[in-house]
């Protein structure tokens, strides 16, 4: 058996928690493999609205395994308010869920060096998300980690140790030492987090492919802010791009089965960073208001444009797409007019690849235009209903990509997906 892997084009913000909720009677098993509770996975069905953020997506499906991958980075007190939450709401959480002793742990020091490390930045500030997410996998690679394992083994001097290496730290930075209530709550977290199986998760998903089992491999953010092939440095702390499966799982390449792009109909990013096709203008406005673009974790105003073909066929290629989902196709119901960029202009010179420094160029984006399909397609239930001019961009976008687009959103809730055929 093979894995597929589920991603963001963009710059996040996608639409991902949506569409894993929706593959999951399909797969036996869902297993996240990057990022933190700087991620926001927002579901809605039978009239409710749930926001995930360390959790896979596919907990609603109570038959089914769910895995907070190695490749994860996990704040105990997040994930306790996620989880107790869940539990509340009917999911049966300690019989589906599973968390990787190799799970990187976010602690209270961490938090309030993210906070220092911003402020020291000034005006060349990221936009971060606050949570600690940057510190802790700093402390990774720098191999000063603590991870869930560590929770099981000797744990109050790795604690304690890597608590005073962080307080001079903060010490040098000018910032917050004082954590002595951030702490109180994060053990009492702690305890919660070890009611729930702490596993080999290399070993449990590498064996149930031998059994045959099917696997969604899900990721966070998008791959616009991928460490090592984002907009650097306005990126997230890990490599959300397909090979982050491998590395966030422990499975191999070769395992690799079908990838799944999402990405939205226009575009979207939060915090600072190069955007070639925001729109700082009414259009952007309206897109921004009719999509409800607003940060699921922050609550941030985000930043909207038209679809940027040239960073998602860049995408699609370091991810090795073979299947398209195009979200909140919805939202540009209205225009008369769609545009959508299928090129740049870098310092006055055309080209159709992402730059390698984005924000130290002038990129002047060169726009298609494509007549709007100008109607409510929320109430749609299969692709014969589409407008004409709403598959010609279905098949415009298909063409400029090479991938065929095989699911299709048309509003936020569960049923308001249609798959192509």
């Amino acid at each position: 058996m093979k894995v597929d892997v589920l991603l963001g084009l963009q710059w996040g913000d996608e639409g991902k928690g949506k569409v894993v909720d929706v593959l999951t009677p399909r797969y036996d098993v869902v297993a996240r493999f990057q990022g933190g509770p700087n991620a926001g996975h927002t579901l809605e069905f039978e009239g409710k609205k749930y926001v995930l953020r360390s959790i896979p997506s596919g907990v609603f499906q109570n038959e089914n395994v769910n895995i907070i991958g190695g490749g994860v980075v996990l704040d105990p007190v997040l994930f306790a308010e996620e989880a107790k939450a869940l539990e509340q709401s009917g999911v049966e959480l300690k019989k589906i869920l599973r968390i990787s002793k190799k799970a990187h742990l976010i602690l209270p020091t961490h938090r309030k060096l993210d906070a220092a490390n911003e402020k020291a930045k000034g005006a060349a500030r990221i936009g971060t998300t606050g949570k600690g997410i940057g510190p802790t996998y700093t402390d990774k690679i720098s191999r000063n980690g603590l991870r869930v394992g560590d929770l099981l083994h000797d744990f109050d001097s790795k604690y304690a140790a890597a608590k005073k290496r962080h307080i001079s730290m903060l010490e040098a930075l000018g910032g917050d030492t004082d954590v002595a209530d951030l702490e109180k709550q994060w053990f009492e977290a702690v305890e919660y987090l070890k009611e729930y199986p702490i596993v080999d998760s290399e070993y449990e998903i590498n064996d149930y492919l031998k059994q045959g089992k099917s696997v969604l491999c899900e990721g966070a953010q998008g791959t616009m802010l991928d460490v090592d092939f984002g907009s650097y440095p306005f990126v997230t702390s890990s490599n959300t791009v397909t090979a982050g499966a491998c590395t966030g799982l422990g499975v191999a390449p070769s395992r690799i089965g079908d990838v799944y792009g999402i990405f939205k109909a226009y575009c979207t990013r939060v915090g600072a960073g190069p955007f070639p096709t925001e729109l700082f203008d009414e259009t952007g406005k309206t897109i921004r208001d009719l999509g409800h673009e607003y940060g699921a974790v922050t609550g941030r105003e985000r930043r909207c444009g038209w679809i940027d073909l040239v960073a998602l066929k860049y995408a699609v290629m370091v991810d090795g797409v073979t299947k398209l989902i195009m979200m909140k196709s919805d939202v540009l119901d209205g225009f008369d007019t769609i545009k959508a960029c299928v090129a740049y202009k870098v310092d006055g010179e055309l080209t159709d690849r992402f730059p390698f420094d984005a924000t130290g160029v002038d990129i002047e984006p060169v726009y298609r235009e494509l007549p709007g399909w100008k109607t409510d397609m929320t109430a749609m239930k299969s692709a014969d209903e589409f407008p004409q001019a709403f598959k010609d961009y279905i098949a415009f976008i298909e063409k400029e990509l090479g991938v065929p687009v095989c699911i299709v959103s048309v509003g936020p809730d569960r049923s308001q997906t249609i798959e192509l055929k």
